[in-house]
């Protein structure tokens, strides 16, 4: 058996870790009973509590987090579809998560976000892309790598729906490490061509970024180049519902504008395009100009409906916590007169 997100079993963890919380709430309540007199005379003023139901209760709730932990990787197991070959490129995509992109992509300070603003164009950008493989990279004053090279795009929306910019702890904008970055991540297929597509402001701290987009295109690899914000600038809200702006030093509101000229050159020396991402036309202009790139045959492989075992652990969890519902922490009716733990005197 396989799962489509193996990473997300780590939160079986969990289950071991809550059933210590239990046993630990257990313990801390016996004791605070002992402190009001002999928990054999305290256990006859509660006739109706039952000593084991607490006990199932918590198992067949531990149970169903585990079935439902095990459904959301989504486990695999059988025959695979056989695999398709489709024509396409790889495509990297290296996003802006520095502290500028929450400032407003336009020129209204409280306008949609420049990181929001990017999320929607690449989402809309991946929604054309089924054809080629896509992988993605956040970076600010560093780079990492949050997807590799894949034909996954469920994959890719998610990890794109969960950016943010607290995920690069070093400010800046090293655009130029991004680049570096993106060309050492695609496949070794030397076959199918390449490209970067960088959504950024165009802030670059950094200085090497144009040195690294002629590099990548000395490797054939294209880099495009997405501009979101305002040429007119607008502050950095830290708290946008009650007006708390990134300040310098001095007190004065930071303000933040979008580098046209910066991106237009990293563009320029990576063979591809600069495109303003204010645009309405930005998303269909960049797919354009990535078509226009020499298609090459690229093997995706899918799973048949019936390889998908999830709805079996959600169904169990769906019957252990309808069960879970009817068990009370109270001693069953028909099982007092029965006593299985105690020896006849």
């Amino acid at each position: 058996m396989t799962f489509a997100y193996p990473q997300l079993l780590y939160l079986l963890l969990l289950v071991p870790a809550l059933f210590g919380l239990w046993l630990w709430a257990r313990v801390a309540r016996r004791r605070k009973l002992r402190r009001f007199g002999n928990p054999q005379y305290l256990d006859s003023l509660t006739p109706e509590a039952s000593k084991y139901m607490p006990a199932v209760k918590i198992t067949l709730e531990l149970a169903a987090l585990a079935m439902l932990v095990i459904a959301v990787a989504r486990p695999r197991a059988g025959q695979k579809e056989e695999v398709e070959t489709t024509r396409g490129i790889e495509v990297m995509i290296a996003f802006d998560v520095s502290r500028s992109m929450l400032a407003s992509s336009t020129d209204d300070p409280g306008g949609v976000a420049r990181i929001d603003r990017a999320k929607y164009l690449l989402n809309r950008m991946i929604d054309k892309l089924s054809n080629d493989k896509v992988g993605l990279i956040v970076f600010a004053g560093e780079a990492y790598t949050q997807l590799p090279i894949t034909t996954d795009f469920m994959s890719a929306r998610m990890y794109l729906d969960e950016i943010s910019t607290n995920m690069v702890a070093t400010q800046g904008t090293a655009i130029g490490t991004a680049i570096n970055m993106a060309i050492n991540s695609f496949s070794q297929n030397e076959d199918v061509n390449k490209a970067i597509v960088v959504i950024t402001d165009g802030e670059n701290h950094e200085g090497d970024a144009i040195e690294m987009a002629k590099y990548a295109k000395s490797l054939g690899i294209e880099v495009d180049v997405i501009g979101v914000g305002s040429a007119k600038g607008a502050p950095i809200p830290l708290d946008r519902a009650n007006g708390v702006f990134l300040k310098d030093d001095s007190g004065t509101p930071v303000t933040t504008f979008l580098n046209e000229s910066e991106a237009r050159d990293i563009a320029k020396a990576g063979g591809g395009v600069y495109i303003n991402g204010s645009s309405n036309k930005a998303v269909s202009e960049l797919v354009d100009n990535l078509d226009q790139i020499k298609k090459a045959d690229i093997s995706h492989v899918t799973y048949k409906a019936s390889a998908e075992q999830f709805p079996i652990f959600a169904w169990i969890a769906l019957a252990l916590m309808a069960i879970d519902m009817f068990v009370l922490p109270r001693k069953i009716g028909w099982l007092k007169k029965y006593n299985f733990f105690t020896k006849k005197q």
